[in-house]
């Protein structure tokens, strides 16, 4: 008979850093055009978000640390094959794949933050980068474009891997993000 302890993986920080990372891109992402008060407010915490959880994966808890999850692209490609032919290695915190869509994500974001502001101060004269003239403006409307783009790519990616991992190993992986816990490796 198998029997799982539940454990607490994911503390109330990162929960919440995820499910507001969640709403505030979709509203940025959602007002881009017609709404911009909105759209800018949405981008300013999506940045704070960004800075907590940078802040939080040094001094987070176990699971939320960069420094026990983070491993090189190798692992994160060899750990995807052993998940496409279903041989994946269960992992309690963050597997290789879902270390290099942190990653991703986080860098995609920074990006799209930061070249919203670039697009901001340009057209607008506003934000933190208020003095950085139109110049460039165009350069930094598309290259915002671009990455708010791939960030949304990567966030469907990581739903799919989500799911793929949640049948393989037989575990709500999005329940687990909501209450913070998992079963434990103890069979």
């Amino acid at each position: 008979m198998n029997t799982h302890t539940l454990i607490k993986v994911w503390d109330l920080p990162l929960r919440a850093f995820h499910w507001l990372l969640v709403i505030s891109f979709a509203i940025a992402y959602l007002t881009e055009d017609d709404l911009l008060t909105i759209h800018v407010w949405a981008g300013y915490f999506v940045f704070a978000l960004l800075i907590f959880r940078l802040f939080w994966g040094f001094i987070g808890n176990k699971y939320a640390k960069f420094s026990t999850f983070l491993c090189n692209p190798s692992e994160s490609c060899r750990y995807v094959k052993e998940l496409v032919s279903s041989k994946a290695k269960r992992y309690i915190g963050h597997n290789p794949a879902g270390a290099a869509m942190i990653m991703l994500l986080l860098i995609s974001l920074f990006i799209t933050t930061l070249t919203g502001f670039a697009v901001y101060g340009a057209d607008q004269n506003a934000g933190p980068l208020s003095f950085i003239g139109s110049g460039h403006e165009k350069l930094w409307e598309e290259t915002h474009e671009l990455f708010a783009n791939l960030s949304l790519l990567l966030v469907f990616i990581h739903i799919v891997g989500v799911a793929i991992e949640s049948y393989i190993h037989k575990e709500n992986l999005a329940r687990s993000m909501v209450s913070g816990y998992k079963k434990s490796n103890d069979e």
